[in-house]
C-alpha cells in the first residue's frame, strides 16, 4: 500500500508540485467541512446553557453563526475546487503521455513480442489498466494521505482540549488501520489474478469478434461461445471472490471507527458529569465525534484500489521497459542502398526458418525471391526491415549493419507493399499519405493515378475523404492493394520490398498495375517475392529459397539452363498460367 503510494507520487514526475499543493487544499477543505459542525454545536450549547439559566445568550449570535457557517461552507468548496484544479488533470496528462510512450515502445519491439503476448493482454493493459490509474490513481492517494493528514490535525487538537478523547480516537484509528492492512494484503494477492482475468476476457471478446465470419459460415456458434463464456465466468468468479474478501475487513474497519466515535461521545459525556468539561464543549465533542473519522472511512476503498493500481503500474512498466529492438541504434543517413546477408540464421522460438543464408543485392537492381510456401521468403524481407533480429550473422544496408540504425532511420529508406494489405480506419487520403504526411494534394493524386486507384476513389461518396472500415474491409482486395501501392509510391523510398504486390489485382487492371509497379521501382533497389513468371523473368537476380537456404541464385537465363529447383518451378508455373477452361 505504502509502496504503491510512493510509486504513484514518483510517477507524477514534473507534476509533483501540483500534487502536493492539492494535498494542502484537500486538508483545508476537510478542516472547513468540520468547522460548521463545531460552530453549530457551540451555538446549541450556548442556547441550552441560557435555558438552564447558567448564562446569557445574545440572539445576534444566531445570525452571526449562520453567516460564519455559510462562510465556512464557501471556503470548503473553494478549497475543494482548488484541489480538483491542481490534481484532477494530473492523471489524464500522465496517462496520455504514457499511452503514447507505450505506442512508441510497441513500434520498436520485435514482432516476436506480439507472438508471445496476446493482443487482448496488450489492449487490456493500455485501456483498462491505465484507465484505472488515470481516473483513480491521484484520487486514491489524495484520499489516503489527505484522510490521515486531516485526522492527525484533529488528533492534535483533541490532545490540547482532552487527552482522553485523543487516546480513544487514536485507538480506533489504529484498530481500523489493522483491517486496512488486511484489505491491502488480500487485494494485493488477488489483483494480478483479477487483471489476468480481465485481459483474458478482452482477448476472448476480440477473438470472437474477429472470427464471427468463420463462426457463421460453419455454424459453430456454440463452440465459439465457449471460450468467451469461460473467460467471462473466470472474471465473474475472481471479482466475487475479491468482493466477498473485502466486505468483512471493510465492515470491521468501519465498525472500529464507529466504536471510536461512540467512545469519544461517551467519554465527553462522563467528563461533563464529573465537571471536567463544559456542557458547550461536550456538545462540540459529541457533534464532532461523528465527523472526526469522516476522512478516514473512505480509505478502505483506497487500500483496495491501490492494489489494482499496483498491478496496472507493473503492466505499464513491463510495456515501457520491453527490450527495444533498436535500443543501441542511431539515426545514420545512408549514402547507398546495396543489401547483404552474411551467414544469417533465424527461427521463431524453437522452429528454425533460415539457415546460413548469404547473398548480395547491388544498389538499384531488382531481385526476385522464389520458392515453395514456408521456405523463408517473407522472413528474409521481414529481417531486412528489421521486424525481427537475426539469431546469427549480419544484415547490411549501404555498408552499415542494420543493428546500428534506429527502426525509424532504417525504415525511412524502405517502402513495403504486402500481399495481405492493412488499411487504417481513416480516410483514403490519410491512408495514402501515411508514409508522407506532408504530401501535397497534387502529389497524392499523382500517386493514386499511377497506382490506378484514382478513378474508383472519385466514385466513392466523399472521394479521398471517404472513411474506410477497419483494415479496409469496405474495399475489395484489389482496391486495397492499389491504395497500398499508391502509399508506397508517395513515400518514394530508395528500397522497395514487394510481397506478391499484384496478388489481389483483377486481370483487367493487372497490366496497368504492373506498369505502376515498374514506375514505382525505377532506379530503386528492389526485392520482390513473386510467383508470376512475367515478374520473375525481368529481375536482375533471382534467389531460389528452399528449406531455409539459398538453393540457387542467378538470372533467369542462367537458372533455366540448370536442372534445378528453379527450372522445376518455371515448368510448374507455365502449366498453371497456361491453364484455361475448355
Amino acid at each position: 500500500m505504502f509502496k504503491t503510494i510512493g510509486r504513484i507520487i514518483n510517477w507524477c514526475g514534473e507534476f509533483k508540485g501540483k500534487l502536493y499543493i492539492g494535498f494542502i487544499f484537500s486538508f483545508l477543505s476537510n478542516i472547513f467541512a468540520a468547522m460548521p459542525v463545531m460552530v453549530a454545536a457551540y451555538t446549541v450549547g450556548m442556547l441550552m446553557e441560557a435555558e438552564k439559566g447558567s448564562g446569557t445568550f445574545d440572539r445576534k449570535w444566531i445570525g452571526y453563526s449562520i453567516l460564519i457557517i455559510l462562510g465556512l461552507v464557501f471556503f470548503r468548496f473553494l478549497f475543494d475546487y482548488l484541489r480538483a484544479k491542481f490534481q484532477e488533470a494530473i492523471g489524464y496528462e500522465l496517462i496520455a503521455r504514457d499511452r503514447l510512450a507505450v505506442g512508441d515502445a510497441l513500434k520498436r519491439v520485435s514482432l516476436g513480442y506480439f507472438q508471445q503476448m496476446n493482443t487482448g493482454n496488450i489492449l487490456s493493459s493500455i485501456t483498462t489498466g491505465l484507465g484505472t490509474l488515470e481516473t483513480m490513481g491521484i484520487r486514491m492517494i489524495n484520499s489516503f494521505i489527505g484522510g490521515y493528514l486531516n485526522f492527525l490535525v484533529v488528533f492534535l487538537c483533541l490532545c490540547v482540549f482532552s487527552p482522553v478523547t485523543a487516546l480513544i480516537a487514536l485507538a480506533a484509528a489504529a484498530v481500523s488501520f489493522v483491517f486496512l492492512l488486511v484489505i491491502s494484503w488480500y487485494s494485493t494477492k488477488n489483483a494480478p489474478v483479477e487483471a489476468k482475468a480481465n485481459r483474458d476476457m478482452t482477448g476472448s471478446i476480440l477473438e470472437y469478434a474477429r472470427g464471427l465470419s468463420v463462426v457463421k459460415s460453419f455454424g459453430q456458434s456454440g463452440a465459439s461461445m465457449q471460450a468467451l463464456s469461460d473467460a467471462v465466468g473466470d472474471s465473474r468468479r475472481i471479482h466475487l471472490k475479491i468482493e466477498w474478501g473485502f466486505i468483512p475487513s471493510n465492515s470491521l474497519h468501519l465498525l472500529a471507527l464507529k466504536c471510536g466515535s461512540v467512545g469519544l461521545a461517551l467519554a465527553s459525556f462522563f467528563m461533563t458529569l464529573n465537571g471536567q468539561m463544559d456542557f458547550s464543549m461536550m456538545l462540540i465533542f459529541v457533534f464532532f465525534s461523528f465527523e472526526i473519522f469522516a476522512s478516514v472511512e473512505p480509505i478502505s476503498d483506497s487500500a483496495h484500489v491501490l492494489s489494482i493500481i499496483e498491478d496496472a503500474m507493473d503492466q505499464l512498466d513491463a510495456l515501457k521497459k520491453e527490450n527495444y529492438i533498436d535500443s543501441d541504434g542511431k539515426d545514420i543517413p545512408l549514402n547507398h542502398y546495396d543489401i547483404a546477408f552474411e551467414h544469417v540464421n533465424f527461427g521463431y522460438d524453437s522452429r528454425t526458418i533460415l539457415k546460413d543464408v548469404s547473398f548480395q543485392i547491388p544498389e538499384k537492381t531488382s531481385t526476385a525471391i522464389v520458392g515453395p510456401s514456408g521456405s523463408g521468403k517473407t522472413t528474409i524481407c521481414s529481417l531486412i526491415a528489421r521486424f525481427y533480429d537475426a539469431n546469427g550473422g549480419n544484415i547490411r544496408i549501404g555498408g552499415h549493419n542494420i543493428k546500428e540504425l534506429t527502426c525509424d532511420s532504417l525504415l525511412s529508406n524502405i517502402s513495403m507493399v504486402f500481399q495481405n494489405v492493412y488499411l487504417f480506419h481513416d480516410t483514403i487520403r490519410a491512408n495514402i499519405c501515411f508514409g508522407k504526411p506532408d504530401a501535397t494534394e497534387a502529389e497524392m493524386i499523382e500517386a493514386a493515378k499511377k497506382a490506378c486507384c484514382h478513378d474508383f476513389i472519385m466514385e466513392l461518396p466523399d472521394g479521398y475523404d471517404t472513411v474506410i472500415g477497419e483494415g479496409g474491409d469496405t474495399l475489395s482486395g484489389g482496391q486495397k492493394q492499389r491504395i497500398s501501392i499508391a502509399r508506397a509510391m508517395l513515400k518514394d523510398a530508395p528500397i522497395i520490398i514487394l510481397d506478391e504486390a499484384t496478388a489481389s489485382i483483377d486481370p483487367e487492371n493487372e497490366h496497368l498495375i504492373q506498369n505502376a509497379v515498374t514506375e514505382l521501382t525505377r532506379g530503386k533497389t528492389i526485392i520482390t517475392i513473386a510467383h508470376r513468371l512475367a515478374t520473375i523473368e525481368q529481375a536482375d537476380q533471382i534467389l531460389v529459397v528452399d528449406d531455409g537456404r539459398i538453393a540457387e541464385s542467378g538470372t533467369h537465363e542462367e537458372l533455366i539452363r540448370q536442372d534445378g529447383k528453379y527450372k522445376q518451378f518455371v515448368e510448374i508455373r507455365k502449366k498453371a498460367e497456361g491453364w484455361k477452361i475448355s
